[in-house]
């Protein structure tokens, strides 16, 4: 196998390093794929309201400002999939259905609380430097354009 080549699809390479990783940014890269799926905001933010209680898809539905029924529904669908979401429904007229985090998924909501710790931290350091990337893309652009006279 010629070096560099990966094993098989969904192969991810690496170094032997632990500290120096190398990211395969393949599209049939798994972990590319579930990174994809786990960092999207409709999976994030259901992930976060389903912190540790069951909610019903219309709680959750209004809940997250600006989520459509339908994606709502595959976003749910995928996390379920992917193990980080049990969905239970219950024999009723009407049916209920509830959705949890599995322990999969409650492992991953302690990894989005450290990256939302994080954003609250730094987001004055953010927003300080978006302002000063703005204001610096409009004077280069301003000075670009042809004087009118």
């Amino acid at each position: 196998m010629e070096d560099g080549t990966s094993k098989a699809l969904g192969y991810c390479t690496g170094t032997e390093d632990d500290q120096a990783r190398q990211w395969d940014v393949r599209a049939d890269c798994d972990v590319r794929q579930i990174l994809d799926r786990v960092a999207d905001k409709w999976s994030l933010l259901v992930i976060a309201l389903l912190d540790r209680r069951k909610m019903r898809f219309t709680q959750l539905r209004r809940a997250v400002d600006g989520v459509s029924q339908r994606m709502l529904t595959v976003t749910l669908r995928h996390l379920e999939r992917d193990g980080l979401v049990r969905r239970t429904v219950y024999p009723v007229v009407p049916p209920r259905v509830e959705y949890e985090l599995t322990p999969l998924g409650i492992s991953l909501h302690e990894v989005i609380t450290s990256l939302v710790i994080w954003t609250e931290e730094h987001q004055q350091e953010i927003s300080a430097a978006r302002s000063d990337y703005d204001e610096k893309a409009a004077s280069e652009e301003h000075e670009l354009q042809p004087a009118v006279g």
